[in-house]
């Protein structure tokens, strides 16, 4: 691989990093939006204004490249409708576990989700994960069991009667099928483009959420509605910087950085709710976050160690 090539690499790479830590960012803002809004609106209520709202930065998105006339054309149309059932459903149980927990704790629960995708990656889409990268993903479920580890105790009470306790099996079941979501994703990034992806997810899960409707939808107030439609605004304009970074950097590569998002929701979820984090949490996210930035540096470092071993290996023949 010629030195342009090396740092054509280095560059997307950095650039998918960049696009990911940028999604984290908005998703916080869309997860505050939702944490305002209230624990009494439904889970599959949620799902509609996320989704809905989403199409309208997704369609703007698309008027500003002139992509709009293309958008709908796509040759997976399944695959589209599995990446939503699987998406929607995702969403729906961190829903329900966000409007369950505090902030923090939901964030840290969902941090079980890059850990799964590194595993996934390894399985359906043949990523190549080294024996340290598997270690720093060991390491890093510790951090999260560590963080966990308050609210788990609740499982010693009444199981059926807390909310907490539901609240942490929707977080868990979540994060499973987000990272599932995210593999199909990483599937369909390589005939699909960004825009239709997205456009596509927000169409399904709006129509399926809407089925929802029958089982109990509730008024909303003024601010509830508004905090509603923010959320699914910031949805849509995050989803489309998360579907970007796959096409930039490994999945294994980028999922570390989801970690970014327990300092603004420590921050966030303090001065807007009174979360206080507990000593249990500040130091397993040093772990998980430690975990994440030992795979990037040995990776990088493995990857410099290849090209310069190709420089200099004398030609046989």
């Amino acid at each position: 691989m010629s030195e342009l090539a090396v740092k054509d690499s280095q560059s997307r790479t950095l650039t998918g990093i960049a696009l990911k830590v940028a999604s984290v960012v908005v998703f916080v803002g869309m997860a505050t939006c939702i944490k305002l809004a209230g624990e009494g609106v439904p889970p599959g209520q949620i799902v509609f204004f996320r989704s809905s709202m989403a199409m309208v930065p997704v369609l703007a998105y698309l008027a500003a490249r002139r992509q709009l006339h293309t958008a709908f054309k796509t040759d997976n149309l399944l695959s589209h409708f599995w990446r939503g059932l699987v998406g929607v459903s995702a969403m729906a149980c961190g829903f329900y576990g966000l409007t369950h927990l505090p902030l923090p704790d939901a964030i840290a629960l969902g941090y079980a989700k890059p850990l799964v995708m590194v595993i996934l990656a390894s399985i359906f889409l043949g990523e190549t994960i080294r024996i340290y990268r598997w270690s720093a993903v060991m390491v890093g479920f510790l951090g999260v069991l560590i963080i966990s580890w308050p609210l788990l105790t609740i499982f010693n009470g009444d199981f059926w009667q807390s909310t907490q306790t539901l609240g942490v099996m929707a977080v868990l079941t979540s994060a499973v099928l987000a990272a599932f979501a995210m593999i199909l994703v990483r599937r369909l990034v390589a005939t699909e483009k960004t825009p239709t992806i997205v456009l596509y997810f927000s169409l399904s899960a709006t129509l399926l959420s809407l089925a929802s409707s029958p089982f109990g939808w509730v008024a909303l107030d003024t601010s509830s509605l508004v905090l509603l439609m923010c959320a699914g605004l910031f949805g849509g304009i995050g989803q489309i910087m998360l579907t970007q970074s796959y096409r930039y950097a490994e999945v294994s590569t980028i999922a570390p950085f989801e970690y970014t998002s327990i300092i603004m929701g420590i921050v966030v979820g303090y001065f807007l709710f009174g979360d206080i984090p507990q000593w249990s949490m500040l130091i397993g996210t040093a772990i998980v976050a430690g975990a994440g930035l030992f795979i990037i540096v040995r990776e990088h470092r493995l990857g410099l160690e290849r090209k310069s071993a190709r420089r200099f290996t004398t030609p046989q023949g």
